[in-house]
């Protein structure tokens, strides 16, 4: 079955329009550019597309 409405971290999650103009609020790949978003976890974030890692800082 399906749930409930659209999904909350879906691809329309990431994006608004502000003044008429698009904003991305995702952080995006800085290998990959614009519209390629880095998927976030509890300790890392990881693109999708060519696997770029970024390791988030530990506050110990």
């Amino acid at each position: 079955m399906m749930g409930d409405g659209p999904n909350p971290n879906g691809k329309h999650s990431k994006y608004s329009v502000e003044d008429g103009k698009l904003v991305r609020k995702g952080e995006s790949c800085e290998n990959c550019g614009p519209g390629v978003f880095l998927g976030v976890h509890e300790d890392r974030k990881v693109c999708g597309k060519c696997g770029n890692t970024i390791l988030n800082q530990s506050s110990e």
